[in-house]
């Protein structure tokens, strides 16, 4: 690899940490082809991306963003997975890692925030931002039933005792 694509790489890999809301680290030693195929598939159904690229690169990539704080991880074959969605890349890969023992969680970043292998299960175990958000309409669709449904029931019970006057009149 010439200077310029080294450039290029650390470029794109830079643009990628600014954009990210989360950055996961993990090892990867011992996969194949075919599981590398599987894991960023499902990286990508979850809205995340993952990437392999050298460590020094991405060491200096990382220099002026917010994933700098896990250049400490970039040690042998590791992989780098990120997402806007803060939840997306840990979930993808906690739930690809249950699977295959090969491919190992290290550690991330969120914000400026460090985290180690346990931080970033316990945010794979977070509800995803679409998640919440459907969670939150759904309650406000719920009060917004429950409370059309009390502003309701006084018109019926008084349009009830008005046709209970008008029957009680026509059988007199």
């Amino acid at each position: 690899m010439d200077r310029t694509q080294k450039a290029e790489v650390i470029g794109s890999l830079n643009e990628e940490f600014g954009k990210a809301g989360v950055v996961v680290v993990a090892r990867y030693q011992g996969m194949t082809v075919a599981d590398m195929s599987k894991l960023r598939s499902q990286m990508r159904a979850a809205g995340a991306s993952f990437k392999v690229s050298k460590n020094r690169l991405a060491k200096r990539a990382a220099e002026g963003t917010m994933a700098q704080p896990m250049q400490d991880l970039l040690k042998g074959p590791t992989g780098i997975a990120f997402s806007l969605d803060p939840v997306a890349a840990p979930k993808a890969a906690h739930d690809y890692a249950k699977t295959n023992p090969k491919f190992v969680i290290l550690g991330g970043v969120v914000g400026t925030q460090f985290l180690d292998a346990k931080g970033v299960e316990a945010l794979a175990s977070l509800p995803s931002l679409n998640e919440l958000r459907a969670r939150l309409a759904g309650m406000l669709k719920q009060n917004a039933t429950k409370i059309a449904g009390i502003l309701q029931a006084p018109a019926g019970q008084l349009a009830r005792v008005i046709s209970a006057h008008a029957k009680k009149g026509e059988a007199a």
